[in-house]
């Protein structure tokens, strides 16, 4: 039987095997595995239910209005099927109560998980207060202290903001995908930073009748990806969206209800406006109220941890975005699992964490999914003769064919001395699905030999993965 918060002092242990502070994608995977395996688990959160950033602002909320945005989309294509019909229009409040439906949905499910488990569940937070002790602050306003044999610090990240003049004046994801965000629909958006979120905000947004400009500091869209990936996007997205590279964003004022961002681009000052300006410059980790008892090593901030998800203290874990190796929800349940298998084996190194077989997914209109390593990366690391590069283009393909979606490609590198894949870029659509074969691959340590006996089902560009394997050659 679950103990909810307003009980939780009067039931709660002095003692619990493990205390995870953070309800996220690091924290109630663990909590449920090992309540399973019959040690006493308390989780922390503030939200009051599972999820953590990625339910409440992130990963699915945003990827609701995506889906709408997508399916309104669809009626850019109605010439290429030989269709005629009027696009419909985006009602922004109906979107918003859609996205809203979806998130309940979710966390009554979450209730229902909790309700069937043990799991003590306490909507709060948690401050350590020794080595082996933290104190917890019910949201009822009850509160004490609790000792924990282990701790998994789960308690993820939050948007970053560049210090400058005017900051206090932008949104983050937070404004616009929370629960019952009330941000009225931006005319014209305007984006602080180029990466994924930057980048998918103002895709979604442009296709649901927004205008879009997007400003990046670094002279490549999506700073880090494949280059050829981040240029394929580009040259799609700007096709909709206004995208200023090596633009040095100084101050942002705000003027009557609009707001203008100064930026300097090749040592020229420019300006932009907008009625809405979104930071999108990185998400930053949020390290709990007492840490330093813990002695704890962080590198930049960031808690270090080794392949079992592992501390410099021993009783202690920080699986997910605490650690900064994978700042990605699918990322942070599986580190989650690895840690709690390996407390659950009373420490023992029993699973570790392939950190290099981590997918990316970025879900812009076009999408663009990676995994493993570049070709440039592969090349670095075992030199240019060991390194094969095949490649797929949509062009060939039927189903991209069908749709007119030409332009995407599927590309694969491979470790020419023993044929394994060491990592694939996608671009186009349907990018998102086809990394998953790819994760399987790369974490099982399969090869172009698997991948080209495969036989990926007709006509999908799933297909594409076993053409570009049988290009192979050592």
């Amino acid at each position: 039987m679950n103990h909810k918060a307003g009980h939780f002092a009067a039931n709660m242990p002095a003692t619990v095997d493990v205390l995870i502070l953070g309800a996220g994608g690091a924290g109630y995977p663990a909590a449920f595995f090992l309540d399973h395996a019959g040690l006493a688990v308390a989780l922390v959160d503030p939200f009051g239910n599972l999820g953590g950033d990625c339910l409440a602002e992130g990963c699915v909320p945003s990827k609701a209005l995506r889906e709408a945005a997508l399916v309104r989309g669809l009626a850019d294509r109605y010439e290429h099927f030989g269709l005629r019909g009027v696009k419909c229009e985006a009602d922004w409040r109906a979107i918003l109560k859609h996205k809203d439906g979806v998130q309940q949905t979710r966390y009554a499910q979450h209730r229902e998980q909790l309700a069937a488990s043990n799991v003590r569940f306490i909507h709060g937070r948690g401050a350590i207060t020794a080595s082996d002790r933290a104190w917890i602050s019910a949201s009822d306003g009850t509160a004490r202290e609790v000792g924990f044999r282990h701790l998994i610090l789960a308690t993820g990240s939050r948007p970053a903001r560049l210090p400058i003049p005017g900051a206090e004046h932008t949104i983050t994801s937070h404004e616009v995908f929370r629960l019952g965000s009330e941000l009225p629909q931006p005319h014209h958006l305007i984006v602080i930073g180029g990466g994924y979120i930057g980048v998918e905000t103002s895709s979604m947004l442009q296709a649901l009748g927004s205008n879009a400009t997007v400003l990046e500091y670094t002279p490549q869209l999506l700073p880090g990806f494949d280059l050829e990936l981040a240029t394929f996007l580009h040259t799609s997205l700007a096709e909709r969206v206004r995208i200023a590279l090596s633009a040095e964003v100084t101050r942002i004022e705000r003027i009557d209800k609009d707001y203008t961002v100064h930026y300097r681009q090749n040592a020229r000052e420019h300006t932009v406006r907008g009625d809405a300006v979104l930071m999108a410059t990185g998400r930053e980790p949020v390290l709990p109220e007492g840490v330093e008892h813990l002695d704890l090593r962080l590198e930049r901030g960031l808690i270090a941890v080794d392949q079992t998800l592992r501390t410099s203290n021993p009783r202690v874990w920080a699986p997910g975005d605490i650690n900064g190796r994978s700042m990605l929800f699918h990322s942070a349940v599986r580190q989650s699992l690895v840690a709690a298998h390996c407390i659950a084996a009373g420490g023992q190194p029993v699973d570790r964490m392939n950190f290099g077989a981590v997918p990316m997914t970025v879900f812009t209109e076009p999408e663009l999914a990676h995994i493993g390593l570049t070709a440039a990366q592969a090349e670095s690391a075992f030199g240019a003769d060991a390194v094969a590069v095949t490649r797929y283009d949509y062009a060939e393909d039927s189903r991209a064919q069908i749709y007119g979606e030409r332009r995407g490609f599927i590309k694969l590198v491979f470790d020419r001395r023993n044929a394994r894949l060491l990592g694939g870029q996608i671009a186009g659509m349907d990018a998102a699905q086809l990394v998953a074969p790819l994760t399987l691959a790369l974490d099982q340590g399969l090869g172009a030999a698997e991948l080209a006996a495969s036989a990926f089902p007709h006509p999908m560009i799933s297909e594409g993965l076993a053409h570009a394997a049988r290009a192979f050659r050592p």
